[in-house]
């Protein structure tokens, strides 16, 4: 509402009051106010800017124990018993004898020779008009075991362990098609596929499994039996030991036979485990010479993990480096320079590698097998020095990996891994800096919150102030130029 003067009987009246600045005596109280919360700010936006630096230390505090996690990582890599036990294997004809290592293998060389590889048996039926012809209702029985020598067989032996299984072959199932199918989900380590050529359709069967103990009869029980061994379910009947059988057997099981270092082994399938301590040897193809396969202590993995730590500590010290750094030219300090707790961890990284092991007898320093420190506080590589240390890895794995009594008969990369245990630990480092920061930045929050409500009712009482004051001079404004149109009518009066 605006303000007005008049005059009644020579007398002033207020008929209203101002709302809006500098109406009436050209105050600007939008801009005097303005100002005077510029400067009253100020300790906000200090205790804002607080807050950002806060939240820089805590993100750079979070990847600085990301990176301290890492290093951890491949410090306990390279000080596990499973990298030093590691082996690599190498066979002169991969075609034929496959090699893999796992626990326990010792480095060493072994003279393979495949002479028989395992297979399973198989037998055919004759052939039908097609896979859809017919043989009747009944049951088969199907045995695993082995046949005894001879042909026919000397005899069979059930498998230890397996029991015969039985399959009904009722009304809807009497198509070569629908037996086939009742066999391969009978699980009965036998396989049933229909094999068809210029004479019809066959059955062929065959061992699930390689090796003489997966050999298997069939014997067949007809619902309605015409007494003819060649028709009905009778025709799919088969027993190694009989003169005669309706269905022929293309291929006999066997194990495998091999020769290794001289020494004759055989198997039931042709995967050889464990037959030398922590190798094995897959037969693929029978051979004519021996293959030759060498184990050998795994150097290359060793120096991957060496590799894998050497970065992991650069990353972190490059970090920490840059974090504490203080630039003289632009005036631009790191986010963590003068931080207690990052200057520490830095000292503890520093006395790890400047103190001296005594758990190996030929090296005490991480220099003496190629890693040394450089200026910028990242580990340099000398691939040579590094190379002839992994032609000792008994002494090299002392160096690096013994977890001894106390840090001085310890390996580096277990030093290293100790350490980093204890700071991203519960009551380590950084949980502690963390908890910290995250308080400062609560207390810093607060203050905030109280600030801002202060300068929310500094603004509005400021505003009051001058808001009053612009009223007052607007009346006095208008009471000067009432008094002046008086004094006018006055003197024009007089005159």
């Amino acid at each position: 509402m605006a303000t007005s003067i008049s005059s009644t009987n020579g007398s002033l009246a207020s008929t209203g009051s101002i709302s809006s600045a500098g109406l009436g005596s050209g105050l600007d109280v939008n801009s005097i106010v303005t100002q005077l919360m510029a400067v009253e700010n100020r300790p906000l936006t200090l205790l804002q800017q607080t807050a950002t630096d806060l939240n820089t230390k805590l993100s750079n505090v979070g990847k600085m124990q990301s990176l301290f996690a890492t290093l951890r990582d491949k410090a306990a890599a390279l000080s596990s018993s499973t990298l030093w036990a590691g082996t690599t294997s190498r066979s002169s004809d991969a075609a034929s004898v496959k090699v893999s290592t796992g626990a326990n293998a010792a480095s060493g060389a072994y003279a393979v020779t495949v002479n028989k590889l395992a297979v399973g048996q198989t037998v055919i039926s004759a052939a039908l008009p097609a896979a859809t012809s017919t043989l009747g209702q009944g049951t088969l029985t199907i045995e695993l075991g082995s046949y005894g020598a001879g042909s026919p067989a000397a005899d069979f032996t059930a498998k230890a362990g397996s029991s015969p299984v039985t399959i009904d072959i009722g009304s809807g199932d009497t198509s070569l098609a629908a037996i086939r199918d009742k066999i391969n989900s009978a699980q009965a380590g036998v396989t049933a596929a229909i094999v068809t050529d210029a004479s019809g359709a066959r059955l062929s069967l065959r061992s699930a499994a390689t090796g003489a103990e997966n050999a298997f009869r069939i014997s067949a029980t007809e619902a309605s039996d015409d007494g003819s061994a060649a028709t009905g379910l009778s025709a799919l009947a088969y027993d190694g030991t009989a003169a005669s059988s309706t269905l022929s057997r293309s291929m006999a099981a066997g194990n495998a036979e091999a020769t290794v270092n001289g020494i004759s082994v055989s198997s039931a399938s042709n995967t050889l485990d464990n037959v030398v301590d922590g190798l094995t040897l897959t037969l693929q193809k029978v051979t004519s010479t021996e293959v030759n396969v060498t184990v050998a202590a795994d150097t290359d993995g060793v120096k991957t993990a060496v590799t894998d730590f050497v970065s992991a500590f650069n990353g972190l010290a490059s970090f920490i480096k840059t974090q504490t750094a203080y630039n003289p030219d632009s005036k631009v300090a790191g986010a963590l320079q003068g931080d207690q707790a990052t200057l520490a961890l830095q000292s503890q990284l520093r006395n790890v590698l400047n103190v001296a092991s005594t758990a190996s007898g030929t090296w005490s320093k991480l220099s003496e097998i190629g890693l040394t420190v450089a200026t910028d506080g990242t580990l340099a590589t000398d691939s040579t020095k590094l190379g002839n240390a992994l032609g000792n890895l008994g002494e090299l794995k002392k160096l690096l990996a013994t977890d001894g009594a106390t840090n001085a008969d310890s390996g580096f990369a277990r030093r290293f891994k100790n350490l980093a245990d204890v700071a991203l630990g519960s009551d380590g480092s950084f949980n502690s800096r963390t908890s910290g920061l995250r308080t400062s930045l609560d207390r810093n929050s607060k203050s905030q919150d109280a600030m801002q409500q202060r300068l929310t009712q500094t603004e509005s009482r400021l505003r009051k102030q001058y808001q009053s004051l612009d009223t007052k001079m607007s009346q006095l404004t208008s009471l000067s130029n009432y008094m002046t149109q008086q004094i006018t009518k006055l003197n024009a009066s007089n005159g």
